[in-house]
């Protein structure tokens, strides 16, 4: 009987919720060159700035770009993430939401955000969009990773510090997507909070 068990299960074709779902490769882009080449050699996703709110101020997207970017990804069977990165202060509140409702028009495939404020404001201006929890913020255990999805993230960008047994740990006890560096700029300390890069 183990025989033929054996032979059902070997003729039935794999159950999807036993694989393991395909990593999404994720690359910057600074702008829409950049964007073009990334999906040419095989991202599958990629991210860009959002202007002013973006930590790399030097390579966001111009507002009128941000359409041509998505439209880019959409076009090429990819998505495109836009980070709003940046560490806000109260002078930047007020204009925030007439610029992330604009965002969320332009239907992007999902925001990365550092500033727990923005949390709220992308709920009220922009509440089909994704978040996603930038490396920024430094998540370095799973209770964090869970808090954050209790917060409405549904990814978070580990602390690029962490071993790869650390992060594998993290995926396997919190309940929300996860996401590493794997190759790029390493920041000890904060995992990247340099506030040089805001200005």
């Amino acid at each position: 009987m183990k025989a033929i068990n054996k032979q059902r299960r070997a003729a039935l074709p794999p159950q999807p919720e036993l694989l393991a779902p395909k990593p999404e490769l994720l690359a910057p882009a600074g702008d829409l060159e950049k964007l073009r080449f990334a999906y040419a050699y095989g991202a599958d996703a990629a991210y860009i700035g959002a202007g002013p709110y973006s930590l790399r101020q030097s390579s966001g997207l111009k507002s009128e770009q941000m359409a041509e970017a998505i439209a880019l990804a959409r076009a090429a069977g990819k998505k495109l993430y836009v980070a709003l990165n940046a560490y806000l202060r109260n002078q930047e509140l007020a204009a925030l939401p007439l610029y992330v409702s604009r965002l969320a028009a332009l239907e992007p495939h999902g925001l990365i955000i550092s500033d727990p404020s923005l949390i709220k404001l992308a709920r009220d201006y922009a509440p089909n969009l994704p978040l996603h929890l930038s490396t920024q913020v430094n998540t370095t255990n799973w209770q964090a990773a869970e808090f954050w999805r209790g917060q409405g993230l549904s990814r978070v960008n580990l602390a690029r510090e962490l071993s790869l047994a650390e992060a594998a740990e993290i995926a396997r006890c919190s309940r929300i997507e996860a996401e590493v560096f794997i190759h790029g700029a390493m920041c000890i300390s904060y995992s990247g909070r340099c506030l040089l890069s805001n200005f």
